[in-house]
């Protein structure tokens, strides 16, 4: 695949979304003319898969990977981005978007210029202004507050970003990418500077982006700082099991001075005795569970190969 022509890469997950895509296209054509090249990724599509024809016109140079099965949103992009760290050259930049109209190709060039900073590895959209439904943006705000209790960190960003290509080769060298592409930026220790960026209005078609596919997501965002998420947990857990024991000694001292009722004693220690049982044998196991990720954890990258069913490279020549 020749990529030296290009000055960015854009990079987009596709499922049973054509219409959707084909506009974005035509937009993305718009916005960047002959100095772009789109890696389509079609996670899976069977009743309506991507073509070339689409690219072709669009006029738009590009590279269509079709993939054997549906593996989700998130891998569907890993596979993109792994595909891509094979080709591309030091002087690039890469745009990883949706392909539904949500993420504006107008708002693009506002994620490219902040690039020109050498302080940024990654610009990634924040987002002011969200076009959902008031119980998805309640659920997504609940998401964000988990996400900052368990694991510490600030997540406000989704898979809108632009970022070099040393950010991409490191990326796609981490183990979590497949997970969650916005929570692996955060463990990379890239530098990231947020844009804030409104969200627009589908091209066509209805998400697929339920409540259950949130739970999910926020599920595999957490699952990439499991380590973190373990240890507090334990250390929650620890505390609730040492005050456990502090409440039983006080129990023991009220009835020793003679100031408790009848079965209060009983009750009150039982309870706690349970109490420290169920939060002592949790604390315990999270440490073990997290001895057992540092342990298994490897350097290895995820082999996208084995996902690919085939690749359509579009070649354009009305230029």
């Amino acid at each position: 695949m020749q990529l030296k022509t290009f000055n960015y890469i854009i990079v987009m997950p596709v499922y049973e979304d054509g219409l959707a895509a084909s506009v974005l296209f035509s937009e993305l054509n718009k916005q960047f003319g002959r100095r772009a090249c789109l890696i389509v990724v079609d996670d899976g599509s069977v009743r309506n898969p991507m073509s070339a024809e689409l690219l072709t016109k669009s006029n738009l140079d590009g590279v269509i990977i079709k993939l054997r099965r549906n593996v989700g949103h998130q891998k569907a992009i890993a596979i993109g981005l792994s595909f891509l760290a094979e080709f591309i050259k030091e002087n690039q930049l890469v745009i990883v978007m949706d392909s539904d109209g949500e993420d504006l190709p107008s708002t693009i060039p506002n994620l490219i210029n902040e690039l020109s900073d050498q302080e940024v590895d990654v610009c990634v959209a924040q987002r002011r202004r969200r076009v959902e439904s008031l119980k998805f943006k309640s659920a997504y705000v609940l998401y964000k507050f988990l996400f900052k209790i368990l694991t510490g960190r600030s997540i406000n960003f989704g898979n809108f970003m632009a970022m070099r290509a040393r950010s991409l080769r490191r990326l796609t060298a981490m183990q979590e990418l497949p997970l969650h592409l916005a929570a692996t930026a955060l463990i990379s220790k890239l530098r990231i500077r947020h844009v804030v960026i409104d969200r627009g209005p589908r091209y066509a078609g209805q998400s697929k982006m339920n409540l259950v596919g949130l739970v999910l997501h926020a599920f595999r965002a957490l699952m990439v700082f499991a380590e973190d998420v373990l240890v507090r947990v334990g250390i929650v857990c620890s505390v609730i099991a040492g005050l456990s024991v502090l409440f039983a000694f006080i129990a023991v001292f009220l009835k020793l001075i003679g100031f408790a009722t009848p079965g209060w004693f009983s009750v009150a220690l039982g309870v706690l005795i349970v109490i420290f049982l169920q939060t002592g044998a949790l604390a315990l196991m999270t440490l073990i569970l997290t001895g057992i990720m540092r342990s298994e954890k490897t350097a290895g990258t995820i082999v996208y190969q084995d996902f690919i069913d085939e690749i359509i490279e579009v070649k354009n020549d009305k230029s």
